[in-house]
């Protein structure tokens, strides 16, 4: 039987969503290792809208944060809210500042931010059913978010800026430089981490530490 891998999503588009690069290149690594990709993401509005055009904010707008996650999915794709830790092997959120605008309020309140409580209950759950989970590019401040004041001290990366590391730092987790091409593990919390385009000057070497990062979380099941 495959491996299922849930994906979360955040919506489409870097600016205000998932970042298209990873989000396919994730799921397409998944296929490529034998394991089914199952996509989820909150059903709730978007922070805000942006032109991804000019990269502006498009005022009056309102998308759904499920609605347009499907849009890569290719329609396939689940509120978060029906998912159990139970029903996927593994998980892996993706980046794009939609990680840090819809999954949580990174982008806005930093270290003090808050997650979004679908997200934060089934990362719970991987956590205490001790399941591997991933994150690249932003993704990750959403991992320290919910593991704050949970005991567990995560090691993660984001790749080697230092306001977003040392807020990072400030929820309680440990940060790790990286090269956008590798990843960080922490093999006692089962947590998998890569750069992405936080450090990625071309896709290739996006591919390249999401693909060693989704080996990784397999490995791990």
């Amino acid at each position: 039987m495959k491996k299922r891998i849930g994906v979360v999503l955040s919506g489409c588009g870097v600016y205000d969503g998932s970042e298209i690069h990873e989000a396919v290149i994730t799921l397409l690594a998944i296929d490529r290792a034998g394991a089914e990709a199952v996509c989820m993401a909150p059903n709730v509005d978007q922070m805000h809208v942006v032109n991804h055009l000019t990269g502006e904010e498009a005022k009056g707008e309102t998308r759904n944060v499920l609605v347009e996650s499907a849009r890569i999915a290719r329609g396939e794709i689940q509120d978060i809210a029906t998912v159990k830790a139970d029903d996927i092997d593994a998980i892996i959120f993706p980046g794009g500042f939609g990680a840090a605008k819809n999954l949580c309020d990174f982008a806005v309140n930093g270290e003090n931010c808050k997650v979004h409580p679908e997200v934060q209950r089934l990362v719970r759950e991987f956590k205490d059913k001790h399941k591997p989970q991933g994150a690249v590019c932003i993704a990750p401040a959403v991992m320290a978010g919910i593991y704050k004041d949970s005991g567990t001290q995560l090691t993660l990366t984001i790749g080697n800026d230092k306001g977003t590391s040392g807020k990072i730092v400030a929820m309680g987790s440990n940060h790790q430089d990286c090269a956008v091409e590798d990843i960080v593990i922490d093999q006692a919390a089962k947590v998998v981490t890569s750069p992405a385009y936080m450090l990625g000057k071309n896709i290739s070497g996006v591919a390249e530490g999401i693909e060693k990062t989704v080996k990784e979380l397999i490995k791990m099941i």
